[in-house]
């Protein structure tokens, strides 16, 4: 029982700094990438709150424009889509306007409508301008208006070098993360260079060598990752206490649980391609090379 409490106090002295800096670094990579997940949600909902405007011609009923919208709706590049009919376009341009121009003119002048939203794969200027073509030759149609060229494209710009930002500070931190916790475990294989040595000494084979070391801190990335996920799952419950109430509307339990598997999954795997590296150097090392 003592021999027992032995090993796993001696256990927790070697490897508790790697455990330590390993979570803190799986934090850090765990941050970016839930960072990444709430930037592509956001860039999803803005590139679907583009509108395209249906305007029917001055001779045509609602019901056409009701079938129109049902055409609409199965084509692939229709989010949502809504009818606006002649009524309602009298009651919006009176709301917006103030002016009552059945009573001006004698009748409803203004005619129905097809609006609709996009899927965010058609959120470009040349997508729009086939699906502005594609409607313009449907029956009924009088005009098309679509969303700002210039806007679209300065969204998708501003998207696009948010995203490739995010994608080089994401990398910069993986080489980085890799680089600590290779040092990290090369300290604790160092401090067992002598170990390997006699072990090498007495005709154990390398893999029979490496294959503790290896195992070992493989676990480490284990407790690691799952310590961090830990962390992070704390903070996310906690976040609308503290204010962050969209945090939810970001990021689903659902998301955080890929992201915590791959926090755990990529502790276990660098801790273990470290100890491989650290381990490896030192079996090729003379025994004169250990006490450098």
């Amino acid at each position: 029982m003592k021999h027992n409490k032995e090993i796993k106090i001696s256990y927790w002295a070697a490897h508790l700094t790697t455990i330590v800096s390993v979570t803190l670094v799986l934090i850090i990579i765990g941050i970016i990438a839930l960072i990444t997940v709430s930037a592509a949600t956001e860039t999803r909902r803005l590139r679907e709150r583009l509108q395209v405007s249906v305007v029917m011609a001055d001779n045509v009923g609602d019901s056409v424009a009701v079938s129109l919208a049902k055409e609409v709706a199965t084509r692939p590049f229709a989010l949502s889509v809504d009818v606006v009919t002649k009524e309602d376009a009298l009651k919006n341009w009176k709301n917006d306007t103030g002016e009552d121009l059945e009573a001006l003119f004698g009748v409803n002048p203004l005619s129905p409508e097809v609006a609709f939203t996009v899927k965010s794969d058609y959120a470009s200027e040349a997508a729009l301008k086939k699906i502005e073509n594609e409607l313009k030759a449907m029956p009924g149609v009088e005009s098309v208006a679509l969303p700002d060229s210039t806007m679209v494209e300065n969204m998708n710009r501003n998207i696009e070098t948010f995203a490739l930002v995010l994608g080089v500070i994401a990398v910069v931190m993986i080489v980085i993360s890799f680089v600590l916790i290779n040092n990290t475990v090369h300290l604790a294989v160092y401090a067992r260079r002598f170990t390997i040595h006699t072990m090498q000494l007495v005709g154990a084979t390398n893999g029979f060598i490496r294959r503790p070391f290896i195992l070992n801190n493989m676990l480490s990335g284990l407790i690691s990752g799952l310590a961090a996920s830990g962390i992070m799952a704390v903070a996310l419950a906690a976040a609308p206490g503290g204010g962050f109430t969209d945090v939810a509307s970001y990021i689903s339990w659902e998301t955080y649980g890929i992201v915590a598997a791959g926090m755990v999954a990529a502790g276990v795997l660098l801790c273990g391609i470290a100890a491989w590296i650290a381990t490896t150097r030192y079996l090729r090392q003379d025994y004169e090379d250990l006490f450098r």
